[in-house]
């Protein structure tokens, strides 16, 4: 069962595949979804259990299928268009649900390949990043964001206060800022000019092409507009998921990363759908620990479902209120080092938020 249960993210690319071809009011099956998970999870009891998967090869075939479909998607939209029996609010409605499914799937299963050290699966990971307009994600993630994460020097980590609206246009620039400047630093200390042909952003800039060529080529003018639409709308919607995994999260920059440090949605749908990312704090101590050994950290703040928190964020007073000001409180009383209370005060007062520490902190 635990090999089967992650087949799920395929099998609604292909369930949004077949509405794309289908039309009508089915176009709208991909985007569905996020309300759809967000009730179903929301419900469902907690999965903390570990996984019983021995074969790596075996596992892998889900995350291969979906990098795949995450571009595959836009493909078969463009396709459709090509044949020209789609409206424009069918096109619309298919460019919204290939953005969607490109970030809530496209994204855990890119993640998971150019995690592995293998130079096949790395490369496919960082072309699949094309779909939420981002071919060199991996560089500020493998080298900023796990070493810097929970600090402000973390770009994935939201400021207590930071609405999701003001967070995620920000966090596009400085993740893609950083990525160059890292990828130039390694060059400079290779030899190499800052600039030079070697540098990950010239690999971006030829897949974006290849992409929107392809998508040309399938669709005309009409599915290459859509599909920058579609990835560049999926690169925000990237960021709004950072926003909740990391929001407010405060560590003392050069500690070690603890547990701690990371937010948790531990619900079935968010965990078979994202394979295991929203079993987050694991990956953290460890990144390359494949999505299926990633243990789940019981004793941490309890979150919702990841799209309950999703929901929930679009009105900053329930995410606030409800969701993450418990939960940074019941955080900082009870797992904060001393330090890391400090810090959090200092967020909190500049945010506006209740003082509920005691007297003597």
């Amino acid at each position: 069962m635990d090999y089967i249960r992650y087949y799920f993210a395929p099998i609604v690319q292909i369930l949004a595949a077949i509405g794309i071809i289908v039309g009508g009011p089915y176009v709208w099956v991909g985007i569905a979804t996020l309300p759809a998970f967000a009730v179903i999870d929301g419900v469902l009891p907690r999965d903390n259990r570990e996984r019983k998967i021995a074969s790596k090869a075996l596992a892998m075939v889900p995350v291969w299928i979906s990098a795949i479909m995450t571009i595959g998607l836009y493909f078969i939209l463009a396709w459709q268009i090509g044949l020209g029996d789609m409206s424009t609010l069918e096109i619309l409605g298919g460019t919204i649900s290939a953005s969607w499914l490109a970030t809530v799937i496209g994204v855990p299963s890119t993640h998971e390949l150019y995690h592995q050290r293998d130079r096949l699966s790395s490369l496919i990971g960082r072309i699949g990043q094309v779909g939420y307009l981002d071919c060199t994600r991996n560089i500020a993630h493998m080298i900023g964001h796990h070493l810097d994460v929970a600090t402000p020097e973390d770009s994935d980590t939201a400021q207590r206060g930071q609405t999701l609206y003001g967070f995620a246009p920000v966090a596009v620039y400085r993740s893609t800022k950083a990525a160059w400047r890292m990828e130039s630093d390694a060059l400079e200390k290779r030899g190499y000019g800052r600039w030079s042909i070697r540098h990950q952003l010239w690999f971006a800039i030829l897949v974006l092409f290849v992409f929107l060529g392809l998508m040309y080529s399938l669709g005309g003018l009409t599915a290459a507009v859509f599909g920058l639409i579609g990835i560049a709308v999926a690169r925000l919607w990237v960021e709004t998921f950072n926003y909740f995994q990391h929001y407010g999260q405060v560590r003392v920059p050069g500690s070690p990363i603890a547990h701690r440090h990371v937010w948790n949605h531990l619900h079935p749908l968010s965990r078979m759908i994202t394979f295991d990312i929203t079993n987050h704090a694991d990956h953290h101590l460890n990144a390359y620990t494949p999505y299926y050994r990633l243990k789940p950290d019981t004793s941490s703040v309890k979150l919702p479902s990841v799209f309950v928190c999703f929901m929930s964020a679009l009105i900053p007073p329930v995410w606030n209120k409800i969701v993450i000001g418990p939960a940074l409180k019941e955080w900082d009383l009870q797992h904060a080092s001393a330090e890391e209370r400090k810090l959090a005060k200092q967020q909190n007062l500049k945010a506006g938020w209740p003082d509920w520490f005691p007297a003597e902190s």
